[in-house]
């Protein structure tokens, strides 16, 4: 059995927001695919089925965003399930807008939502994380995340979400790189790897550091002369600096 949270705030006052399109997007796969009705459980809205031969529960926490791993926890409880028959979906500030990235495990990156996960249902499931795009600076984030889509924003969207919905059995099989190549094949782009990057201890993702290979090639560089006609031709044309 497998678990697909798409996460994101209950009421229609956050229905359109970029934050919600983690709940946007199982309602595409309820959509396109035969599902039970929507039913309240596990402080939820959960739907089952069956994708590639396989049953699985949607499920779209009520509890708010901050608190999504206390339902979502619940319902892994309940079946016994771990972490590896879960998958998240929400958004992601640091990624452009109608890009994807899929991964095991990994830090919450400031996202509340994960950090609740992370907290009542382990680490190691697979997070889809779905770009919203950066509004460039920090004081504008929280309406960036809190607003809704644009009407323009419908470019990438609808094919986003309609490819996901249409290729869902793909999370099922772990077919995790076709599914990005389909996505960004639908939004005219290639599927990109992810860059690999360490988590400090608070969780917050930071640039790899460079490899063993690069620190060796950095400290052998060759030195430049300092003596003959060749370091005085460098002198002139650079001058003396540091003298």
């Amino acid at each position: 059995m497998l678990i697909i949270a798409g996460l994101g705030n209950p009421g229609a006052k956050y229905a359109g927001n970029r934050h919600n399109i983690g709940f946007m997007a199982v309602d595409a796969i309820h959509r396109r695919h035969s599902f039970s009705p929507w039913s309240k459980k596990f402080r939820g809205e959960i739907a089952e089925g069956e994708l590639a031969g396989e049953k699985v529960l949607l499920i779209k926490p009520q509890t708010y965003m901050n608190l999504s791993g206390e339902a979502v926890g619940e319902a892994m409880r309940f079946y016994k399930l771990q972490p590896a028959d879960l998958v998240a979906i929400y958004d992601e500030l640091d990624l452009p807008a109608g890009k994807a990235r899929l991964k095991t495990g990994g830090g919450h990156g400031g996202h509340n939502g994960i950090r609740s996960l992370d907290a009542h249902c382990g680490k190691e499931y697979r997070r889809l994380r779905l770009g919203i795009g950066h509004p460039g600076v920090k004081e504008m984030v929280q309406n960036h995340v809190l607003g809704d889509f644009a009407k323009a924003d419908r470019d990438w969207l609808e094919p986003l979400l309609d490819t996901l919905a249409d290729n869902a059995e793909m999370l099922v099989r772990n077919e995790d790189s076709q599914l990005m190549n389909k996505i960004a094949l639908a939004l005219g782009g290639q599927a990109e790897e992810e860059k690999p990057r360490r988590e400090s201890k608070d969780g917050e993702k930071k640039p790899a550091g460079q490899s063993h290979i690069r620190q060796a090639r950095s400290s052998n560089q060759p030195k430049l002369p300092t003596t003959g006609p060749m370091a005085e031709m460098l002198k002139k044309m650079f001058g003396n600096k540091g003298e």
